[in-house]
């Protein structure tokens, strides 16, 4: 029996953020994989509420990791957005986290899962900014993470589609009205699982 190891890397939404640490997708995904029959360690998890692509790549650098996992999922760039920073810039600091994320996988870029970047301008946290301008940054992002992710030969999994339907609803929003409930994360663990069920 083989007994996997899953490395999840982000920021607020990958440690879930005022949300049971039960619930946050990383807990959620090998919940799905464990009852699919697959051993799995509990999820290590390098993520932190706010943090840019700059700060998680500093935070790796300073954690103490195992040399290899079977599974390694990225999600970050809200951040960068939200502050205001370019798409230039992130394509550059992504790509390095990209790369990081496949050395963790033993080089296996078919074992690394990119998570797209959820659109916080349709929670009601957003209210009254400019929600279209958040959407077109976002895709912005977004368009720079499916196509370093294609170049790198990872997967790319989006969430942001399902995320605007629902990210307006009480029920799939954490009590700050802007980042996800459980019930959300567990529509992103389903997408994560069924692609890593896939690869292993």
């Amino acid at each position: 029996m083989i007994n996997y190891s899953y490395l999840a890397l982000g920021d607020s939404y990958t440690i879930g953020e005022q949300v049971e640490f039960a619930d946050n997708f990383p807990n959620k995904t090998v919940q799905i994989l464990r009852k699919s029959g697959f051993v799995f360690y509990a999820a290590e998890i390098i993520a932190k509420t706010g943090w840019t692509t700059d700060e998680l790549s500093n935070a790796i650098e300073n954690t103490a990791t195992l040399e290899n996992y079977d599974v390694v999922s990225l999600l970050i760039g809200v951040n960068n957005q939200y502050r205001g920073r370019s798409v230039t810039e992130f394509k550059i600091e992504f790509e390095h986290l990209l790369q990081k994320a496949i050395q963790f996988s033993g080089n296996k870029p078919g074992h690394v899962f990119v998570l797209s970047i959820p659109d916080w301008g349709v929670t009601p946290f957003a209210e009254g900014r400019d929600r279209k301008q958040v959407a077109k940054e976002i895709d912005q992002f977004n368009e720079t993470c499916k196509a370093s992710a294609a170049d790198f030969k990872t997967h790319f999994i989006d969430i942001t589609s399902s995320q605007r339907a629902d990210g307006n609803k009480p029920e799939f929003l954490a009590p700050d009205g802007l980042h996800p409930s459980g019930n959300e994360y567990k529509k992103w663990a389903a997408q994560l699982a069924d692609e890593i069920i896939k690869a292993l």
